[in-house]
């Protein structure tokens, strides 16, 4: 009997963007993986409309109105529950897939069944040009979390085995304030059950040029990242994920017009990092002397994030 490819369900949560998630689908679409991939669409608070992509014979479109808590992590969580595969990946509506991406990763979980979750570095497409963001490491560890985020590993590059995502892992936590974090937060936790793997090429494209949901919504990122440091306690135990974190935080505190606050955050930040740039920007911005939207635009031409 011939070998069968695993099938594939791919979700996509959408809010009003029908262009951009359009680009997305059909980014899918494009996959050279040879087996079936099934395209979960999740409307988030708007009519269900699916785009006009031909799908061909293993590709399947279906339109899913998220019915539970409004938002990203809700959003994704419809759609992981609609899932009819082994496999399930995430696309957000804004960003797309290049062509071998789903093919790369299946050959990870192909050699490696011990693994419950792949991702891929990226592209950043800042609206002007791409910059490539590489992630030098084969696996990631719960410890390599805690020290760095590992801004190159995307949600949209996830792809998970469904069991360890909703019987192990618990899904996305929906009490995430704003869904800011969420894809740090679902790392974190898997890691502690399950081994992570990563395919170090750019395979999916990213969008940072003020589209994303979260642009500049600092009292979004300020409580995100709070709720994140409470749930999970080794954030604060290592001092300089505390710091890293603390310099975020303060930063969207400043940015919010939370000055007095964000700067006992950026001062607590700097006792640990003396050259943590981001807490001696936040303390500008406290002291009006620069402009949080101005640096977020440059940090987002330079592939960066704040």
């Amino acid at each position: 009997m011939p070998f069968e490819p695993p099938a594939v369900t791919a979700v996509v949560p959408t809010h009003r963007r029908p262009e951009l998630m359009r680009a997305a689908v059909q980014s899918i679409v494009d996959q050279g993986y040879p087996g079936l991939i099934e395209i979960i669409v999740v409307f988030d608070a708007c009519e269900p409309e699916l785009p006009d992509v031909v799908t061909g014979p293993h590709r399947t479109l279906t339109a899913v109105v998220n019915e539970r808590v409004r938002g990203l992590a809700g959003a994704r969580n419809m759609g992981i529950l609609q899932a009819k595969h082994e496999f399930v990946a995430f696309l957000d509506d804004d960003d797309t897939w290049l062509p071998r991406k789903l093919e790369a990763q299946m050959a990870v979980f192909a050699d490696h069944p011990e693994v419950g979750l792949v991702g891929t570095a990226m592209l950043v497409d800042d609206g002007r040009k791409t910059h490539e963001r590489r992630v030098p490491m084969t696996s990631v560890t719960h410890a390599d979390l805690v020290r760095d985020r590992i801004a190159g590993l995307h949600s949209s590059s996830f792809v998970f085995r469904r069991d360890v995502l909703v019987d192990e892992v618990g899904m996305i936590d929906e009490e995430l304030p704003g869904s800011y974090g969420e894809d740090y937060d679902v790392l974190l936790t898997t890691s502690r059950c399950s081994s992570i793997r990563l395919v170090n090429e750019p395979l999916v494209s990213v969008r940072w040029s003020g589209q994303s949901y979260f642009y500049g919504k600092w009292a979004q990122y300020a409580a995100g990242l709070t709720y994140l440091l409470d749930k999970h306690p080794e954030l604060r135990e290592d001092p300089d994920a505390l710091a890293r974190i603390g310099s975020q935080v303060g930063f969207a505190l400043a940015a919010d017009g939370q000055r007095s606050q964000a700067r006992g955050w950026l001062r607590s930040a700097l006792r640990t990092q003396r050259f943590n740039v981001r807490a001696w920007l936040g303390l500008l911005i406290s002291y009006r002397l620069a402009s949080a939207g101005a640096i977020a635009r440059v940090a987002n031409r330079f592939g960066k994030g704040i």
